[in-house]
């Protein structure tokens, strides 16, 4: 099975609250839409914490191979190995991303934050973000 996945993730303050949003698509349909808020995180902490969940996700639906879309240019050429892991605290989200691309095929690449697709994972980051705010209260 080939999977489409679309990630975003956003912070509000760096770091600061935190949350990703993930959409699986498999032969042009939305098959998954997740988004969580997982508390507080640096934007680039939480870019790959949501590659992570989307390769978690992948596993579940029995992907074999994976396009995976991000707007992060960091984290996918890191993830290429065009970019050497500098900061100590990306280092283990990276080590973990590269072993749960075991058995599939992945592929990344970054995307412009105009891509449409990519705008409903900004929505729901956002959404997930000002929900997290209310909550606490905060105007």
């Amino acid at each position: 099975m080939k999977l489409l996945i679309y990630t975003d993730a956003g912070s509000r303050g760096n770091p600061g609250p935190a949350a990703i949003a993930i959409l699986i698509f498999q032969e042009g349909k939305l098959l998954k839409r997740h988004g969580e808020y997982i508390g507080p995180a640096t934007n680039n902490q939480a870019e790959y914490t949501a590659v992570i969940k989307a390769l978690e996700l992948a596993h579940s639906q029995g992907a074999k191979e994976i396009k995976l879309y991000s707007d992060s240019e960091l984290v996918c050429r890191q993830l290429k190995g065009e970019y050497k892991v500098k900061n100590a605290l990306l280092k283990p989200l990276f080590e973990k991303t590269k072993a749960l691309e075991k058995g599939l095929k992945v592929t990344y690449a970054s995307v412009s934050r105009e891509n449409p697709v990519l705008k409903m994972a900004d929505r729901l980051v956002n959404d997930l973000l000002d929900s997290q705010e209310r909550r606490l209260g905060k105007p």
